[in-house]
């Protein structure tokens, strides 16, 4: 019998696929790229926010429309992400995560080419849209790059202090943009990190492998028009009131829609909001917390802001320079929590970081006329930064710990709109609370107007309606004194489902020791 010849020793593979790199330097590009996406889409919901004069300006908005520059993005954002984490699952997430990206980045180029109202509402819209692809794929990319354990938890550390920390970002960015260049230029600089984006996510991510399934359309526009009536009927109400005809029959759409959606996803065979997510108490907590959570951040940074501009009268850069503590802190606080959740779990951090975003937010409730920035704002801002980066890398992963790699995409996305979603919300909400009291201020505010104004102030109030300073000071104060109350309650529920809802369990435990593998797919 002869003896066949040993095959030789396979030479190793020296070249780089071209799918992604195997971990090390090629996983550090990757999370820098899927940060980089994350902290493009998120900052543009603030950034806008201290162009909305200039852009009034230039378009020619009505007071009244100017506030959907803002909620055109959120809306269509935070209704559509759902849609675009099952996309992502079914044709697979880079490819997906690639034609978010490259539709957000031409939306902003229309936006910043808009030349009348209705073009730069349209072009908002569909920068949402582009958004709410690419978001809850990047976020879901992490799970398929980094494994369970001190890895991932990094990358979520990064991943939920980019998100934190986008909107105080946004609003620096905005500011230096604004006063230095063009209110264009805050949609323009989106385009070339987009083309840089998309130049190298085929080199550093993998691609994910493509699921079966099919698109459950009709489960997210019933949900996306849903919200869209519900917040269309909270703004509605601060302006016209609560027995407005517009205002009830926005109301009673939206109920009538989130049904249809709710036994739609019920009926369908792949809903696009898998409903056995939230029957993990951890998770219903967190998707809870984090509709809380949302809604007092956007409140706080759209309330400072209007604060800071029109009562502390800084400038468009000087506003935007106000908030840069807050991203700071936001990113130490996330960092501790990465780096000591694998020795304490997720439950101290959710517990304190609420107790101190509720407690900072109580503080703001003290601001008044005669507020300034050091002694009045700059203490709690820093208090609330620091509760948001103890909870964003605490809820991330509670909200994916035990996801299947099938439903990420669907996990990811309910996360994010709930992030999203609970902001848009909230915000609306807090601009009722605003209406109304700053109504009521003004009545008072009036009647003090007539007895100490000149004959001249009285003429020009006579034509415009509007108070002058200082007392139109007073009113725009009340207003946010008692938004700011809301909002601290609003993060006083999320401590409360923290401590009474959430409970670790030792699996969880293991899972960011990296003691346990991930789920099977």
């Amino acid at each position: 019998m002869t003896e066949s010849p040993p095959t030789p020793p396979t030479p190793p593979n020296t070249a780089k696929s071209a799918d992604a790199p195997e971990g090390g330097h090629g996983n550090g590009i990757a999370l820098t790229i899927i940060a980089s996406c994350q902290l493009m889409v998120v900052l543009d919901v603030t950034i806008v926010n201290i162009a909305l004069p200039h852009i009034q300006n230039a378009l020619g908005f009505s007071t009244q429309n100017l506030s959907w520059v803002v909620n055109a993005y959120t809306l269509t954002f935070g209704g559509l992400l759902l849609l675009g984490g099952r996309l992502g699952d079914i044709l697979g997430r880079r490819r997906v995560f690639m034609f978010g990206v490259a539709l957000f980045a031409v939306a902003s180029l229309l936006c910043g080419l808009a030349q009348d109202s209705w073009q730069l509402l349209a072009a908002r819209a569909l920068q949402g849209i582009g958004g709410a692809i690419a978001s809850p794929t990047s976020l879901s990319l992490i799970t398929t790059t980094f494994p369970e354990g001190p890895a991932r938890n990094r990358a979520f550390g990064v991943f939920a202090a980019v998100s934190a920390g986008g909107s105080a970002i946004g609003l620096l960015a905005g500011g230096i943009l604004v006063e230095w260049l063009d209110w264009r230029w805050i949609f323009f600089v989106n385009v070339p990190i987009g083309l840089v984006i998309i130049a190298l996510t085929p080199r550093f991510i993998k691609e994910s492998e493509p699921r079966p399934g099919h698109f459950d359309i009709v489960g997210a526009l019933t949900a996306t028009l849903g919200m869209v009536c519900l917040v269309y009927g909270f703004i509605r109400a601060s302006e016209e009131g609560w027995t407005d005809g517009l205002t009830l029959g926005s109301f009673a759409a939206a109920v009538v829609l989130l049904f249809l959606f709710i036994t739609i996803e019920r009926r369908s065979q792949q809903p696009i909001t898998p409903l056995w997510m939230f029957r993990d108490r951890n998770r219903a907590g967190v998707y809870g917390m984090m509709l809380s959570l949302a809604a007092a951040l956007f409140g706080m940074f759209f309330f400072l802001t209007l604060f800071v501009q029109e009562v502390l009268n800084f400038s468009p850069l000087r506003a935007g320079l106000a908030f840069l503590p807050v991203s700071v802190v936001i990113a130490i606080g996330s960092g501790i929590a990465s780096q000591l959740l694998p020795r304490w779990g997720p439950k101290p951090f959710m517990v304190s970081g609420a107790v101190l975003a509720s407690a900072g937010l109580a503080w703001l409730t003290l601001v008044n006329v005669n507020s300034t920035y050091v002694g009045s704002l700059l203490g709690p801002v820093l208090v609330f930064g620091l509760g948001m980066g103890f909870q964003f890398v605490s809820l991330t992963l509670m909200a994916l710990s035990g996801v299947s790699q099938e439903e990420a995409g669907a996990g990811s996305g309910i996360f994010n709109a709930t992030q999203q979603v609970g902001g848009s919300l909230g915000l609306s909400i807090l601009v009722t609370v605003y209406g109304t009291a700053s109504r009521d201020e003004a009545k008072t505010q009036a009647q003090d107007f007539m007895a100490h104004a000149t004959q001249a102030q009285k003429l020009t109030f006579q034509k415009t309606g509007t108070l002058p300073k200082p007392w139109s000071d007073e009113v725009l104060t009340s207003g946010v004194m008692n938004a700011f109350i809301v909002a601290a309650v609003f993060a006083a529920v999320s401590a409360v489902i923290a401590v009474f809802v959430i409970q670790v369990r030792a699996s969880d435990l293991d899972r960011l020791q990296g003691g346990m593998p991930p789920p099977a797919a």
